[in-house]
């Protein structure tokens, strides 16, 4: 077994379920103590007791800054830096061009666009002053591509790439590289809702080389890749993990 992340203290958000649950599992696999946010207690508690020693949960509502900076400030606090935040935490809309309202506006922006931002701020902090880490955002296919996803999700997504390119032009001089990885259909719940059935699923597949829908465990091997050693000289790029839709 390799161990690519041996060491490395991470913070993986939306931790509990889908991609981040995945992907904490395999940065386990590869030496890093992974500390799990998420909202519920519950299976956060019940995660790390199955991840085992390297793995601790901390509630956190990615919808508040102070839960953000305690997050953060914990992860510090606990194991004295922080190597790599991997922002993942979201949810999905089905607003088109017309069929929105401000509270929707205002809930999808802070959720896809101010989550990651904040997350960007705090860990920056402390990285800058630390000798650098590695920032990853949760992107998507939809914000590059006509048709994917709601009209806000959409622009949300293109909004934290947009992010992600700010703090890795600003970042660079104290060792911090940021990249996001661009998914199509993932097997989520979000994507779920989206795909409810088999007809539907079939003309999802149509759109890609590789004809399946990713499971949770896919995009897990470019995640690690990023916060890993090996792309120390990798920064503002967006990585599309996508069975080849973008073709």
């Amino acid at each position: 077994m390799s161990n690519r992340l041996e060491n490395k203290i991470t913070v993986i958000t939306g931790a509990t379920s889908g991609i981040g649950e995945a992907t904490a599992r395999r940065f386990i696999e590869e030496g890093a103590t992974v500390v799990l946010a998420g909202r519920s207690e519950e299976k956060g508690e019940a995660l790390v007791k199955e991840l085992g020693e390297r793995a601790v949960f901390k509630r956190t509502d990615i919808m508040s800054e102070d839960d953000i900076a305690a997050l953060v400030d914990f992860t510090v606090e606990k194991f004295g830096r922080l190597d790599c935040l991997f922002n993942n935490a979201g949810a999905g809309d089905r607003t088109t061009v017309d069929s929105f309202d401000e509270d929707e506006f205002a809930r999808i922006m802070r959720l896809l666009v101010g989550a990651p931002a904040f997350g960007i701020k705090h860990a920056a902090r402390v990285m800058k002053d630390s000798g650098g880490g590695s920032i990853i955002n949760n992107a998507s296919i939809a914000g590059h591509r006509l048709n994917q996803g709601g009209y806000l999700y959409s622009g949300a997504k293109a909004g934290a790439a947009g992010f992600m390119r700010a703090i890795a032009k600003a970042g660079g001089r104290f060792g911090i590289t940021a990249n996001c990885v661009a998914l199509g259909g993932t097997r989520t719940p979000a994507v779920a809702d989206l795909i409810p059935d088999a007809e539907t699923e079939k003309r999802a597949l149509s759109q890609y080389v590789i004809r399946r829908l990713g499971e949770p465990e896919d995009p897990a091997g470019m995640i690690l890749f990023l916060c890993s050693d090996a792309a120390s000289w990798i920064t503002g790029q967006t990585y599309p993990v996508n069975g080849g839709y973008s073709f």
